[in-house]
């Protein structure tokens, strides 16, 4: 593991509440001058763990605020260091004046993230748990929420470490095998390499099938509506969003922006993005928005193609189908059945899921949020499910590519055992055993500071 840089012996302070004012407030402290600074700002450094109610002191010994207290000595602590909690009222002077105090008495201000870096370079937590104290503070919803938590856990980096025992054992025995070139007894074969490979693989695709559902979790999906004017996209956004968000009319190019709402199905963000009708128009400003439709659906992974159920998909429908980039998932929405008086249905054909619904009415709705979760492969499984994100995919993603190269050159140790090497070093990466320090920089600078 790697250790603290000369610069980072120092001791940092930052608020760890949010900005603004609220009820309480907290200014964290962390490093070797955590003492002095209690002694200086308290009058004397509290006992470890006891919360203490005191005054807040000036250098003139003036009251800041009184409050509460709380120390945590090394290495018992968030960071690993000695760490000073001073609780006070949350107002915004009152934590600024606070933290300029602790400032002045030696303390310099934390960069983003430099208390879990801090606590991810003294082993109070691996990469993979430190990611997840951002994720559980950024969740968007419930279930979120619930699984940057095991991450946190460390429910994920147990089933990573324990897949990176496998390899290891497997590979060592693969480099032993190398120190025995003459010998006639084909190593390979009688320690079951293929077979302990296949299962090393066979548990490789179960956590990238629980990542890949805990990234969905923490990035949710980008869904944008598309259609002709008047098809009733506004009226679906509303519908899925349960407010009124879009203004809804009978006169055409009423949307003449993009307008966007977050919500969730099964604990799952979904980002709506309504649109402009695709028309030709001499309007300028209507021109601007079916422009900015365009772009939105160049960046969204999913699209909602919205007919009038009445009219059916016709000509127009198809050159709009057209102009869509490869890549992007669809959904018919064959919307206002209250009117054309059809059932709300699911219907699976040749050119994709067609969705009957009334956004008028809710008619149908249920099923549309149900085949959007199955378009992007999302299967609710509780407990199984952590917080992962895009790199740990990548990670896992060349992990597989490895593993299925050893497979191919079973006949030739020295290759499988390079293979080898590389998903180890790759599967490392998602917990820290093998991280650049410029990744380091680049995970813990998207953190709030405080954190």
């Amino acid at each position: 593991m790697a250790k603290l840089p000369e610069s980072d012996t120092e001791t940092i302070a930052a608020i760890a509440t949010a900005p603004g004012a609220g009820g309480i407030g907290v200014v964290r402290v962390s490093g070797p001058l955590v003492r002095a600074i209690a002694q200086q700002v308290l009058g004397n450094c509290p006992s470890p763990r006891q919360a203490v109610y005191g005054p807040f002191l000036q250098a003139d010994r003036t009251l800041i605020d009184r409050g509460i207290a709380l120390f945590f000595p090394n290495p018992h602590s968030y960071t690993g260091e000695d760490v000073l909690e001073l609780q006070a009222h949350g107002g915004t002077a009152v934590m600024q004046l606070l933290l300029a105090r602790c400032l002045e008495c030696g303390a310099r201000l934390a960069h983003a993230g430099e208390f879990t870096q801090r606590a991810f370079l003294n082993d109070k937590m691996d990469l993979a748990q430190a990611e997840a104290v951002a994720d559980l503070i950024n969740a968007a919803t419930a279930e979120a929420a619930r699984s940057a938590m095991r991450s946190l856990s460390g429910v994920f980096s147990q089933a990573i470490d324990a897949l990176l025992q496998q390899l290891i054992d497997l590979r060592m025995y693969v480099e032993a095998c190398l120190d025995f070139p003459e010998e006639e007894i084909d190593f390979i074969s009688q320690g079951r390499v293929a077979e302990k490979l296949a299962a090393i693989h066979a548990t490789l695709l179960t956590i990238f099938h629980q990542a890949k559902q805990g990234n969905l979790l923490r990035e949710g999906m980008h869904v944008v509506l598309v259609g002709q004017t008047n098809v009733g996209k506004s009226s679906l956004l509303n519908a899925l969003s349960g407010e009124e968000v879009a203004i809804v009319t009978p006169i055409a190019g009423t949307t003449r922006d993009t307008i966007k709402s977050v919500i969730q199905i099964a604990g799952v963000p979904l980002h709506i993005i309504d649109t402009a009708g695709l028309r030709e128009t001499a309007d300028a400003v209507e021109q601007e928005g079916i422009a900015r439709t365009w772009k939105s659906i160049a960046q969204a992974q999913v699209a909602l193609l919205l007919v009038d159920s009445q009219h059916g998909i016709g000509p127009q429908e198809h050159q709009i189908l057209q102009q869509l980039q490869a890549t992007l998932k669809q959904i018919w929405v064959h919307n206002k059945i209250d009117v054309s008086r059809e059932t709300a249905r699911l219907e699976e054909r040749p050119d994709g899921t067609h969705v009957f619904l009334s956004a008028k009415t809710g008619e149908g709705l249920a099923i549309l949020q149900q085949a959007l979760l199955t378009l992007v492969g999302y299967q609710p499984s509780g407990e199984g499910v952590f917080m992962a994100r895009a790199r740990h995919l990548d990670a896992l993603q060349t992990v597989d590519m490895h593993l299925q190269h050893a497979a191919q050159r079973l006949s030739a140790a020295e290759l499988l055992a390079e293979e080898l090497r590389y998903a180890q070093e790759a599967l490392g990466t998602i917990t820290g055993a093998f991280t650049p320090d410029d990744l380091l920089g680049e995970i813990f600078s998207r953190f709030c500071i405080g954190k």
